[in-house]
């Protein structure tokens, strides 16, 4: 029998622990990531045995994280396909990568449908490239951090415990400017980074600021995901600020994703904006995602 409950920090140190023995790349699989957006998807956490378990939705809709951890994959989904069916549901698994998808289809040969989720596709990137920004293709990156650095008296910080308050102020001045409350991907993102920043120390997360004369016009927030890759969870910058973005990208990765094969910059949930903005970086893949149903 599968339990599931609230999310909360204390149960950061045992999910890690179990992340790590997946390793895998995809944003679903970062504790940050699970706790900061469960109001919005409703989620909730569970562990059998090795396992780590989500469940997402509510009775008449529940959705299932494809399981990480260590042990017998097929006895944890077989749990999945009974707790499903106590709600008279067919089990439905989230978060499948082509390498999941297939074992779950060698597990399960035609007993799922698959159905690919482009919104939810992860953009990944070569660390160096995020560093460096060479090439022809990142000529217009390199142009915006030359006119920043060229015309603002700017400075780089970590972003540290004793900030929070004022990057707090500072994303609620750029909500008013986005006019965030109009658009509903925006007023949920919205949540999760004020849940984010509400508990920065507990989380272990890492960060960047970027000031122009001293005020802050950017800020992110990331940390390592697994053997290989670097995830970053918010990026914010004054958008009259010309290079204010690629200058706090380019600045934090420098110190983050040394050392680190990937850069994962998340998905872009449909938003055809922010779509054209992580396409303007040239992944060096992406990292599909699928969905797959029960027949």
């Amino acid at each position: 029998m599968l339990e599931f409950k609230v999310i909360e920090t204390g149960d950061k140190v045992w999910a890690d622990t179990l992340l790590k023995f997946s390793d895998f790349r995809g944003a679903e699989y970062c504790f940050t990531n699970l706790f900061i957006w469960d109001g919005i998807y409703k989620s909730k956490i569970g562990r059998y045995k090795d396992f780590l378990l989500l469940r997402t939705g509510d009775e008449s809709d529940y959705h299932y994280l494809y399981p990480a951890g260590k042990g017998d994959v097929k006895e944890v989904v077989d749990l999945m396909i009974e707790d499903s069916a106590k709600f008279g549901k067919r089990l439905t698994l989230i978060g499948l990568t082509a390498e999941t998808r297939a074992n779950l289809e060698r597990l399960y040969p035609g007993r799922f449908n698959y159905t690919p989720v482009r919104n939810s596709f992860d953009y990944i990137y070569d660390s160096e490239k995020m560093i460096s920004l060479s090439g022809k293709k990142l000529q217009p990156k390199r142009n915006h951090i030359n006119y920043f650095t060229n015309n603002y008296n700017w400075s780089y910080e970590d972003f540290t415990a004793d900030k929070i308050d004022e990057v707090v102020n500072f994303n609620l001045e750029w909500c008013k400017a986005t006019d965030c409350k109009q658009y509903e991907t925006l007023m949920w993102e919205s949540c999760a980074v004020e849940k984010c920043l509400s508990h920065y120390q507990e989380l272990n997360l890492m960060g960047g600021i970027l000031r122009v004369d001293g005020k802050i016009v950017a800020y992110t927030v990331g940390e390592v995901i697994n053997s290989d890759t670097v995830i970053v969870h918010i990026e914010k910058a004054f958008s009259e600020i010309r290079g204010a973005y690629p200058m706090i990208n380019r600045e934090f990765a420098s110190r983050l994703a040394p050392g680190y094969k990937y850069v994962n910059r998340e998905d872009d949930i449909g938003d055809e904006g922010l779509r054209k903005a992580k396409e303007s970086y040239y992944p060096a893949f992406m990292l599909e995602k699928f969905y797959a149903e029960l027949f």
